[in-house]
């Protein structure tokens, strides 16, 4: 436990890189027209909570806010040329449980349905596991959002509870799935 509590308490959040993805710490140079585009584009965020109206400013805030905090927090890109086309995290760590809540984005609709999301997912679950020795991933997923649900299920994760109506997503009432996996 000693050696997970050191190793968040530093929060070194390190560069990594699988075969096709470089995973680069969220920064200030991520603040950009494409991503506000990504946030307020209603496919792209029809399960999220944040639901548009972002600007600039606003994501720069966002950003500087989760930058200082000093979370594990990537942006996603490509290998070949440096695109970047989502983010994914581990926030929060929670040192009683050893374990970390994942979540990821994918905001380049051209890349979608390319095995990014797994890639990515993978990746930095790997890096949970060995290098920062957690023993759980937990998430939280729209129920509806089929295709995140079924990667999920790929990737190992189960479902440890249903949490009923907990909100209007892609225009109904909908249901979340907490999910997890363990080492």
């Amino acid at each position: 436990m000693r050696n997970l509590i050191s190793t968040v308490e530093k929060m070194i959040n390190i560069d990594l890189e699988s075969e096709r993805l470089i995973y680069k710490r969220l920064s200030c140079e991520h603040v950009t027209d494409t991503y506000v585009s990504w946030i307020n584009d209603p496919e792209i965020n029809k399960y999220l909570e944040t639901r548009g109206n972002y600007n600039l400013d606003l994501l720069k805030a966002y950003i500087d806010e989760q930058y200082k905090k000093e979370i594990y927090f990537w942006a996603i890109h490509l290998k070949g040329s440096k695109k970047h086309i989502g983010n994914i995290k581990i926030d929060p760590i929670n040192l009683k449980t050893n374990s970390g809540e994942y979540g990821i984005l994918m905001g380049d609709k051209i890349n979608w349905g390319k095995g990014y999301a797994k890639e990515a997912s993978l990746t930095i679950i790997k890096y949970c596991f060995e290098e920062l020795k957690l023993s759980k991933i937990t998430l939280g997923v729209i129920e509806d959002n089929i295709n995140a649900v079924l990667l999920y299920k790929k990737m190992g994760f189960n479902i440890d509870e249903v949490k009923p109506n907990v909100g209007t997503y892609n225009n109904k009432k909908s249901n979340a799935l907490r999910m997890s996996l363990h080492v």
